[in-house]
């Protein structure tokens, strides 16, 4: 018996499916659970970051986040603590430190020994400035040309 053209006739065709088609089914209740944040919980944010490079052997580095003129460090949605993140290059270890950071007055990271030639480190911090900003301008009817 011949095979028809553009059938799938290797095993290993339907593991290439299989995996991809698990997967959607099981991620399906999760996109179908998902809700967006309603408007009356949105906050206006924006991020401070700060950032460094440092050289093969060098002992240690730090930087301090800006913090932003009537402003408070936002939570990460859904939960009470800071919405931050931190990102590095080479081979070294980074932190927010604890004891430098107080999260409302002064927002510290740090990272050790930089083992490869270079290293760098990126903590960013967003920020709620909600309460800086004017309320919403009031909608006005539209002039009309006195006759």
């Amino acid at each position: 018996m011949r095979d028809r053209p553009g059938a799938i006739t290797h095993p290993s065709a339907a593991f290439l499916v299989l995996p991809w088609l698990l997967g959607f089914v099981l991620a399906w209740p999760a996109f179908n659970e998902a809700r967006a944040q309603s408007l009356s919980d949105a906050t206006a944010t924006t991020e401070s970051s700060c950032n460094f490079g440092m050289a093969k052997n060098q002992a240690k580095g730090s930087c301090e986040v800006p913090m932003l003129a009537g402003c408070v460090v936002a939570n990460f949605p859904g939960t009470t603590r800071p919405w931050s993140n931190l990102s590095k290059g080479g081979n070294t270890s980074c932190r927010f430190d604890e004891k430098a950071t107080d999260w409302k007055t002064k927002i510290t990271g740090s990272c050790g020994m930089c083992k490869t030639p270079q290293c760098t480190a990126r903590f960013g911090v967003m920020f709620d400035c909600s309460s800086n900003m004017p309320p919403p301008i009031a909608r006005q009817s539209p002039s009309r040309p006195k006759p």
